[in-house]
């Protein structure tokens, strides 16, 4: 397909019905009427971060705040226990940048994981977290990533991007590693074999142009290195940061079902494109099903950060309530267990 960016800002503007049927029908072209979902939980070990990113509700900057929390390496592994033992296959494992942290807090988590669940896909560590280790170590990506690896490191997820066109990742993120650092992470991270994800934060002051750039970047670094596995488009959530507050209109639910389509159409080089139902809410993820969406993420468990922005979707959801959600949409759920 290799849409031009031009097309893709036609895309935008086509009645809502003939774009819908397009990202539908390339959809189920690579996967037919299956829609993808996982046994999963996620554990955000920490919500100390020395980062100030506008959009975020979830961190907090001191150490010492009473609502601030580090998990020990017995807690980590406790959820996880609890995790599996409900039939979960993949732990979702990220966090603020902790300033006390040793790089052996994350290498020991991923041992003891993989010591005891040497089966579970293990997906964790943003590229903005493999930045702040790599710094803190004075050591390199590449350095960092493969001790990661070798201690027992699946894949990583694609939290993190935000917004990759440089002026407005000042805007919202100013502190944070730039677009270029974060694509470098993850080229590095192909390049040792571990698969990644990516994702696109949206709705908040960025243009329809802004996003086609964003999404352009990562279907250029897709065709270097092959080694996305899935997109995310997450939508802005506005409550209990500064970015809401400057931020007058949320995104409609007509804008985030057209994104997710013209994503699928342009990203012709990504295997799947999720409807991450924690942050567009249950109903608006399984229209995005028939936008080109093939995969609902999975039952979760637990998450913090979308709800600490004002997600008002549950924290987690059954595994037979995933699938009949699917199933009730005319599809046909399909349980992976390899990414």
């Amino acid at each position: 397909m290799n849409l031009s960016k031009a097309q893709a800002l036609e895309l935008f503007s086509l009645p809502f019905h003939e774009l819908e049927k397009l990202a539908n029908d390339y959809k189920e072209k690579l996967h037919g009427k299956n829609v993808y979902w996982v046994c999963n939980r996620q554990i955000n070990y920490t919500n100390v971060c020395c980062l100030r990113c506008s959009f975020c509700a979830f961190s907090k900057i001191k150490k010492d705040s009473p609502a601030a929390y580090n998990m020990s390496l017995e807690e980590i592994l406790a959820k996880a226990r609890e995790a599996v033992d409900l039939g979960a296959c993949e732990l979702h494992i990220v966090g603020g940048l902790h300033p006390d942290n040793p790089f052996s807090y994350y290498t020991g988590m991923l041992k003891m994981l993989r010591k005891e669940f040497s089966s579970v896909n293990l997906k964790c560590f943003t590229a903005v977290e493999i930045c702040h280790f790599a710094k803190q170590e004075k050591r390199s990506v590449e350095s960092i990533l493969s001790e990661l690896k070798e201690a027992g490191l699946s894949m990583m997820p694609g939290g993190g991007a935000e917004i990759l066109v440089p002026e407005i990742r000042r805007q919202i993120c100013g502190e944070k590693e730039s677009g270029v650092e974060w694509l470098q992470v993850h080229r590095t991270a192909h390049k040792l074999g571990i698969p990644t994800n990516a994702t696109m934060l949206f709705g908040h002051v960025e243009s329809i142009e802004h996003r086609i750039e964003h999404l352009a970047m990562l279907r250029d670094l897709q065709s270097e290195t092959g080694g996305f596995l899935a997109f995310l488009p997450l939508v802005f959530l506005p409550q209990n940061n500064a970015l809401g507050r400057q931020v007058k209109n949320k995104a409609t639910e007509e804008d985030i079902l057209r994104t997710i389509a013209v994503s699928r159409l342009f990203l012709d080089n990504f295997p799947h494109i999720k409807a991450y139902w924690v942050q567009l809410g249950i109903e608006t993820a399984l229209k995005a099903l028939h936008c080109g969406a093939s995969d609902l993420d999975g039952t979760v468990m637990e998450e913090r950060i979308s709800r600490s922005a004002g997600a008002s979707s549950p924290s987690e959801i059954t595994a037979e309530r995933l699938q009949g959600l699917i199933s009730q949409s005319m599809l046909s759920p399909v349980q992976r267990r390899d990414f």
